[in-house]
Formats: structure tokens, sequence, C-alpha cells
């Protein structure tokens, strides 16, 4: 593996500690970019008490708040904030970005408003750039803990994806390449809404059945919609899309399924937030996912039902049961 110079992790959530953890482990000069009173907490204790308390810091790792001090002479730029930062995080660094550095993200959703993938947002903002997106089954908790995980890193050059992959990898962290950026995306944000569905039908008690069946047709939905904007069939069995989509329906650690559970138990959205303490992702997502579908005439009613109960005050209860009442189709339908 080439040693870069530096990498920058702009995003001092969870995640983005999770994966400046992992890289530092590698022994990689990691430069971890947040807000200044976030990043002063960082700096004083060596780890991040907030998110992944009792975790410290590799001595590799550097926290920042001088965005042109973590950009100077990086390799590659790893953007880590939640969707709705995503478009102003990047203009920012544009005129700090170094002439070589590679651009890559493990944001998962779509852009609000304009239900952009963040790709599509990356090209038009950094067209002569190396650009890539980390996606896959993850809870940062279990990353920063050197447990055993799998990820996808997708690129539209082999090249810039297997020079990330190699600098992601240790021997509890394997990290596969692919060329889909689209369905690796996809799959990534998507999956955000069904499990916050899966969420609710447990929460109310419907029982394994309903959670399987949740998932499985909501893997048929997420294959819908991405094979319809170009992602690849086979993305959506691996990683990014099955495998993704169980992990987030299936543990309480994933914050949309636990946002879920809080409105199965009548907690408002504002309330269930306050609970979680986090962002929670599938909820910008749903709405942009119901856009989507409609915008592109793709059938996704189990995201519609999570879209209704969000936006449009549906009691969560009754969109199980229009789930339940739909007419009779065959399987593949």
């Amino acid at each position: 593996m080439n040693n870069p110079g530096s990498i920058a992790v702009l995003g001092a959530g969870s995640w983005g500690t999770a994966l400046a953890i992992l890289l530092s482990h590698n022994r990689l000069d990691v430069r971890l970019w947040g807000m200044p009173d976030e990043i002063a907490r960082l700096a004083e204790d060596g780890q991040n008490k907030r998110y992944l308390p009792g975790i410290e810091f590799p001595d590799t790792l550097s926290p920042m708040a001088d965005l042109a001090a973590a950009l100077d002479s990086a390799d590659e730029v790893l953007i880590v904030v939640p969707s709705h930062a995503f478009r102003s995080v990047t203009q920012t660094l544009l005129p700090l970005l170094p002439p070589t550095a590679g651009v890559s993200w493990a944001t998962k959703g779509f852009e609000p408003g304009t239900q952009q993938l963040l790709s599509d947002v990356a090209k038009a903002l950094l067209p002569a750039r190396n650009l890539a997106v980390i996606s896959g089954p993850t809870f940062a908790g279990e990353v920063a803990r050197g447990l055993p995980t799998a990820i996808t890193v997708a690129s539209d050059s082999l090249q810039h994806a297997e020079k990330l992959a190699g600098y992601l990898h240790a021997p509890w962290f394997r990290a596969y390449t692919s060329d889909d950026m689209i369905g690796v995306q996809v799959g990534g944000a998507s999956k955000n809404v069904l499990a916050i569905a899966a969420g609710i039908a447990d929460g109310l008690g419907f029982g394994a059945n309903t959670r399987a069946a949740l998932i499985t047709r909501g893997l048929s939905e997420i294959m819908r919609l991405g094979t319809r904007l170009g992602g690849h069939t086979e993305t959506f069995m691996g990683l990014a899309g099955l495998g993704d989509l169980v992990l987030t329906c299936t543990d309480n650690q994933s914050r949309n399924r636990r946002m879920g559970l809080a409105l199965a138990k009548g907690l408002s959205i504002e309330a269930a937030r306050e609970e979680i303490g986090q962002e929670v992702e599938g909820i910008h997502t749903a709405q942009e996912v119901y856009k989507l579908a409609q915008k592109c005439a793709v059938e996704m009613p189990i995201s519609e039902q999570v879209y209704q109960v969000l936006f449009a005050g549906l009691d969560p209860k009754q969109a199980v049961h229009n789930l339940l009442d739909r007419r009779q189709k065959a399987e593949s339908a």
C-alpha cells in the first residue's frame, strides 16, 4: 500500500470518528475536522466521549478545527457529514483542496430538495477529481472497537477504489471494490427508510414474520428504484444493498430503526429525535425517496407509507394495515 501524506476526515460525528480511528490504526496520518467547540473537546479528551466513549484516539489521529490545516497536503479527503450538509461542506473545501487529492464520502442519503445522488453533486462541483463512495452494513461503535466488518468502496475509477480500499483495510476490516456508484448510493440511502418501517412494525408488536416480509419486499423496492436510476441488480444483493438493509432493520444500534420504535410508542418526530440524540437520515431520505419514486414512476409502497407517517400524520398502525390491504399480485411484480 502506498503511504499517503495524510487523510482528512471531514465530520466528527460517530461515523466520521470511527473511520478516522480505523485509518489511524493503519498508521496513516489522519486529520479529523469538525466544529471548533466539538474539536476542542475531542482534543482535550483524546476520544469522542459523546458518541464513542472509552475508545482512545491513536497517536496518528489529530482533531483539527482549521479546515485549511486539515486539508493541507492531503492525499484523500473523506466527507462524513449529514446529507443536507454535503453540498455546503464540499463547496467550502473547494478553494483549499490539494490539486491531486481524491475525494470520497461515507454519507448515506440523497440531496434534500433535489433528490440528487451525492455523486451527482460531487461531480458537478469537482468535475476533474477522482471520486468514491463508501457504504455497507456498519455501526460506528463496532468499527471503532475493531469488530469484524466488511464494506464496499465504489468509484468510476478502479484505481481510486483500490487505493481507498487499501487505506481502509485492516485485519478486522475488509473493503470490497465496485464500479457501481449509483447502486451503492441508492442502497445505502433507501435502506434507512425501510429501517424506520421495520422499527414501527416491531414497536407495534407485529412479530418476526412481518419484519421478514418488510425486509424482503423493501429490498424489491430499493432494487426497482436503483435499477431505474442506472444501478446494477447484483449490487443490491451485496453489502451496500441487502447487507445494510438487514443490519439496520434488525438491530437497535440503528437510529432509523429506533425512530420507528419511538413512533410506534406514540412519540412525535421531535421527541424521538431528542431521545435518539443523533441525526436520523431516514427522515430526510423518506421525503426524497417518495418524490423520486413519483418522478421515476416507481412503485414503492412501504417507503410511501413511511413518508405518510412522517409527513402527513398517518397513524403507524394504519400504515401497516394499508400495506396488508393492497391488491393481490404476483411476488415478482
